[in-house]
């Protein structure tokens, strides 16, 4: 099987936890992680005002394939929203069948470039009333419909990385690296 790979797209004001334990998790399980700013910046400073080394621009890795597409919450959602690069993007590898992945308030993100339209959900509750007209809401932490992968917020932020191991990988990859991080099977 070839390694699999993810693209998270962040702004300034990203959730560092919804980037953080995702990254990390993604990364335990030998998926190639590239972490891209909207903004082409080398470092992207988080809502608590972290500074994580971004892997590439965004402008340089916009027409490449990746087997995932997860956007982080937080403050940055607003910007990633209003991006013509991220809709591309997440129409691009929507149409290929690929993993379309967000948290937190990052559902939103996909309610503006029209991704994942009548799937099921879920979100930060902030942006629910704002997004679910358009999709089958669920208040559960993690929500998996087919190749869309969503989650509630900081708090999932672990649960939400697992799920998108055991989309990309399977069952058996999710749990030898939640054993790994003694996270309850």
């Amino acid at each position: 099987m070839a390694q699999k790979t993810a693209l998270f797209i962040v702004a300034e004001g990203s959730e560092e936890l919804e980037l953080v334990a995702p990254v990390d998790i993604l990364r335990r399980a030998n998926v190639t992680v590239t972490i891209a700013d909207v903004a082409d910046s080398e470092y992207v400073k988080t809502k608590s005002n972290l500074l994580i080394k971004t892997d590439a621009k965004l402008g340089d890795v916009k027409n490449n394939k990746f087997d995932a597409v997860v956007i982080p919450g937080g403050p940055s959602y607003k910007t990633l929203a209003s991006a013509d690069i991220v809709g591309q993007i997440l129409l691009e590898h929507e149409k290929s069948g690929k993993v379309i992945a967000a948290i937190c308030a990052a559902p939103f993100v996909l309610f503006k470039h029209g991704i994942a339209k009548g799937k099921s959900l879920t979100s930060y509750p902030t942006v629910k009333s704002d997004i679910e007209g358009c999709y089958q809401y669920k208040e559960d932490s993690t929500v998996v419909d087919g190749n869309l992968v969503t989650s509630r917020g900081p708090a999932t932020a672990v649960e939400f990385g697992l799920s998108l191991v055991e989309v990309l990988l399977g069952n058996e990859e999710k749990v030898k690296v939640a054993k790994g991080i003694l996270y309850p099977c």
